[in-house]
């Protein structure tokens, strides 16, 4: 499978990997800038519990990430720690660092 392919498939199962209870209280948009092979720009809104994620750019995210398309598959995976991502540059956060410690936490991908 490609990069793309991959990306496609990890953003199909997000509303199946979220875990609402992990979300609490947690209203806000997160921009995926993902860069390289089959990158491209992904939207995710968190609200009341629910989760919907889309291709296409966020007006004013909460949180906007920016990195490679294969480390973030790597990530969502477990196939790579994020803060070796983010110490080695690999990572680029603007916004709300707090929400960046949370989104990771709100899915369980395996």
């Amino acid at each position: 499978m490609s990069v793309a392919d991959d990306l496609q498939e990890i953003f199909d199962k997000m509303p199946q990997a979220f875990q609402a209870e992990k979300a609490a209280g947690v209203k806000a948009t997160v921009q995926l800038d993902l860069s390289g092979d089959g990158g491209g720009n992904w939207k995710v809104e968190i609200a009341d519990g629910q989760i919907a994620a889309e291709k296409g750019e966020a007006t004013s995210p909460d949180l906007t990430l920016q990195m490679e398309a294969r480390d973030y598959v790597a990530l969502t995976r477990g196939e790579a720690n994020p803060m070796n991502l983010f110490m080695s540059g690999k990572i680029k956060l603007q916004g709300d660092m707090t929400l960046a410690m949370k989104f990771q936490e709100m899915f369980d991908m395996g």
